[in-house]
């Protein structure tokens, strides 16, 4: 422990003299740092999603840094402007994690997960917030939003009873959204909405989680296509067509043989 309370500290001094010293750090605000901070939060997921160990330590090292950063900035303010400082920062989500745990810390029973999280939500609402949703912020990518306000409000109840329920709404949201096509209807938007939110809950019913599901996709997809396109650069080189003077079919036979080459899990 420590050696861990001297590598903060360490932190924090180097902190402090570079927002005195460095000409970059004493310009920066809060403002300028935030989409410096989003960056480095999708930096630290795409390490997640690689598995490198190595890498999700040097970006956990990143967001820390910034969560410093920040800190720092308020420590310059007066009390009376708002000023804080990390120990205010840390006793804040310590307290916060004892309150919410009561039981650990306290004399309530809680055995499994969701029992944990309905605590969680409750007691949220008894800390002043209006709504279980309150806590869902407004600037999160669509899917994740989704994800999060289906497994708060699950939170105190409101949720479907099995999977098979959920499916079966899943292919009601398809048929309405099909039929709004059909018609060429204004409101094909908001059904094509419905489905992904359907399905979306879905997944969280069986454990996955969308939002890495697409990614995974995404970048399979990726590495298929890049591989494709190889392929077909070499084969120019012996004289063969470029792929924009491809058919459909021929560069299907092209994407067959990358899939099995960048896939080999993947049932064909």
């Amino acid at each position: 422990m420590e050696e861990k309370l001297a590598a903060f500290e360490r932190l924090l001094k180097i902190m402090t003299e570079l927002r005195e010293k460095c000409p970059w750090d004493r310009k920066q605000t809060m403002d300028s740092l935030r989409h410096l901070s989003i960056e480095e939060t999708y930096e630290l997921s795409e390490a997640i999603l690689d598995g490198d160990w190595n890498e999700i330590r040097k970006e956990t090292g990143d967001l820390l840094l910034h969560m410093v950063f920040y800190a720092q900035i308020a420590s310059e303010k007066a009390e009376a402007q708002g000023g804080w400082d990390i120990a205010d920062s840390l006793h804040g989500i310590c307290d916060k994690l004892v309150d919410r745990h009561p039981h650990i810390y306290g004399d309530v029973k809680a055995d499994d997960e969701e029992t944990v999280k309905a605590n969680w939500e409750q007691l949220k609402l008894k800390e002043g917030n209006k709504s279980v949703l309150e806590g869902v912020p407004k600037g999160l990518p669509s899917m994740v939003k989704a994800y999060r306000i289906q497994d708060k409000v699950r939170g105190v109840g409101f949720d479907w009873e099995n999977a098979d329920q959920v499916w079966d709404k899943v292919e009601e949201e398809i048929e309405e959204f099909k039929a709004e096509i059909e018609t060429e209807s204004d409101r094909a938007t908001d059904e094509l909405g419905d489905v992904f939110f359907a399905l979306i809950n879905y997944a969280r019913f069986k454990g996955i989680n969308p939002d890495e599901a697409l990614e995974r996709t995404n970048r399979r997809f990726q590495a298929r296509f890049q591989h494709m396109e190889q392929a077909i650069q070499e084969r120019m080189a012996d004289g063969g067509k470029p792929m924009s003077d491809m058919t459909l079919a021929e560069m299907d036979a092209f994407w067959n043989k990358a899939k099995r080459a960048t896939d080999t899990t993947v049932h064909e």
